[in-house]
């Protein structure tokens, strides 16, 4: 049932303990990884001269990266063998870059996937409606896994535990418990989702797969196009306006114009049929004392139920909610999380101290729900685990920008894709650098480093959030340049920015955005290697994030088993890790 190896970590480590203290080791000491991952803010890159590359970077790295084309730097770091490279036309690679590179790659838990032995069920066409092949990827060989992992516990040589339901955390459109409640595996399913409109298209696809039918009701259209005259077209977003409407309209409720999804009555579960039940509402913590008691009885088995939670990709906190569930319901026998979106975790130990400089919040970091997430201290936030906690009496913290960084997959990065995101950042950084020469923004003293100022990344710039533009936009830097002020002057959500752009920004000419691309075009490849350097670096705490998880399990006396696995293809699914947990077997009374 469990790996031999419980963490998936690098055969340089000979044990679980050796790993996770030479990760944290790393994490907290290493002035150069926190610089990479939570010191380094894009916007930023261009605003202070001579750039974040040059005074951060040490300067023996310089002449390498420079030289080196981009996609060859990313083979370096990720996939060529470090004991036979191939340099050839490329200045001598440093050894403090090297051994960093080699530190990386030993502290990042390994990514690849090995498939099923045996041949995977394929998904019924009714049941794959509305999936992607991303999103089929996932549910097939998760699906597949947690089965799997559902007969183990079962056939447990103490005499192990039948899983009676699954619980699936932020189910969304409910994918993965259509598919484990459809053939092959006709299991028990309560999906947990707090959007309405999510749990709405799930029941309308259950209709379709077969796990639900539509109620008969009489209908009339006449009647209704009378309704909507009378009514409007949102008459359904109001149930008490639409019997309101229908009574004045027909004289009576006889005719039922429900839409579709409220429509829908799940197959009555029967012995060897899976079934799907809907518990609504948002999770706030790993107590699931309200949805379990919601579990229908048509639904349950004559025993008592015994759970599994389960999660593909839930954002940010939930995974912890997931986590905890172990611990905090005595029903919930075993989980199977896998986690996305870390930069929506909260942080348990509020903004790291001065002892973490390079990770304090700059003032970016500061504006909005980031601000008030970090200084909220929140009990269900990033680290979960008492040793992250409390390592060196001070605790394991991570910043905003480390998290968002952790999101990437630059595994998958071909030069196409690079290409495109690289130039998006590029136009970012200097349209920042326009704004501050403009007066748009000013430079502020975020004093990260605690000496009274002086160090690389004791200036910032006030953060502006522009978010996504038209595809034409990010064909030149003046398009660009153009659709952000456009954006920032014409959009009632950014109506904040409308006067200071206005008299800013308004006589600026496409000579003007040119001279500013001839300047730092050039530079572009600084950029470029500080992103990719980021990303990689972040593969790192991934890994923290992960390990974090799997520690908590391991520091709690009723879990039996805790590991960590991929459950996906890393090309098309790089959040691949799952967390495992499996309780002891409960005592008889």
């Amino acid at each position: 049932m469990q790996p031999p190896k419980p963490l998936p970590y690098s055969s340089d480590f000979v044990s679980p303990d050796e790993y996770v203290s030479s990760l944290l080791h790393f994490v907290y000491t290493t002035d150069i990884f926190q610089i990479l991952c939570g010191g380094v803010h894009i916007l930023d890159f261009f605003t202070s001269e001579p750039g974040l590359f040059h005074t951060i970077l040490p300067r023996d790295w310089h002449p390498f990266l420079l030289q080196c084309d981009i996609m060859r730097l990313l083979d370096i770091l990720m996939r060529d063998d470090l004991d036979s490279l191939d340099l050839e036309g490329l200045p001598e690679l440093p050894p403090s870059l090297f051994q960093y590179i080699k530190s990386i790659r030993d502290l990042s838990l390994s990514r690849d996937h090995v498939p099923a032995k045996h041949d995977l069920p394929v998904l019924p066409k009714t049941v794959r409606v509305g999936m992607k092949p991303k999103k089929i990827h996932e549910v097939v060989n998760f699906a597949d896994f947690i089965d799997g992992l559902s007969r183990d516990i079962q056939e447990e040589e103490d005499g192990g535990q039948r899983i009676t339901h699954y619980v699936d955390f932020g189910s969304g459109q409910n994918y993965l418990g259509r598919a484990l409640a459809s053939e092959p595996y006709n299991r028990h399913v309560v999906a947990v989702e707090g959007r309405e409109n999510n749990v709405a298209a799930a029941k309308g696809l259950d209709m379709t797969s077969g796990l639900a039918i539509k109620q008969k009701v009489m209908r009339n259209k006449k009647l209704w196009s009378k309704m909507l005259e009378s009514g409007g077209p949102n008459l359904h977003a109001n149930p008490d306006v639409l019997a309101e409407t229908l009574k004045k309209v027909a004289g009576s409720d006889e005719f039922d114009f429900r839409p579709r999804e409220q429509l829908c009555t799940p197959i009555k579960a029967e012995e060897g049929r899976g079934f799907v039940q809907y518990v609504s509402g948002r999770l706030d913590s790993g107590h699931l004392s309200e949805v379990i008691t919601k579990i229908d009885a048509t639904g349950r088995d004559k025993e008592a139920p015994k759970l599994m939670a389960i999660s593909i990709h839930s954002c940010g906190n939930l995974s912890h909610f997931g986590v905890r569930s172990l611990v905090l319901n005595p029903d919930i026998r075993a989980i199977a999380i896998v986690g996305c979106c870390y930069n929506l975790m909260t942080e348990k130990l509020g903004p790291p101290s001065y002892k973490h400089a390079y990770l304090r919040p700059t003032l970016q970091a500061l504006n909005g729900r980031v601000g008030r997430e970090s200084a909220k201290f929140d009990p269900e936030g990033f680290p979960m685990s008492a040793r992250l906690t409390t390592y060196e009496n001070d605790g394991i913290r991570l910043n905003v920008t480390a998290r968002m960084m952790a999101c990437q997959a630059p595994r998958n990065w071909g030069r196409l894709d690079s290409e495109a995101f690289f130039s998006r950042h590029f136009f970012r950084a200097v349209l920042q650098k326009i704004f501050l020469d403009r007066g748009v923004v000013k430079q502020l003293d975020c004093d990260v480093s605690g000496s009274g100022g002086g160090g690389p990344l004791d200036k910032c710039t006030q953060p502006v959030t522009i978010g996504g533009l038209r595809k034409q936009c990010y064909g030149s830097l003046r398009a660009y340049v153009r659709g952000c002020v456009e954006k920032l002057t014409t959009s009632a959500e950014y109506r904040q920015y409308a006067d200071v752009m206005n008299s800013k920004m308004a006589d600026m000419t496409d000579a003007e955005i040119d001279r500013y691309e001839a300047a730092y075009l050039p530079r572009k490849k600084e950029l470029c290697v500080m992103w990719s350097l980021m990303a990689f670096s972040a593969m790192v705490v991934e890994s923290l994030i992960v390990v974090d998880r799997w520690m908590f399990l391991k520091e709690q006396p009723e879990v039996k088993h805790a590991w960590v696995e991929t459950v996906f293809d890393y090309s098309q699914s790089p959040r691949n890790l799952v967390v495992v947990g499996i309780k002891s077997k409960p005592v008889p009374d």
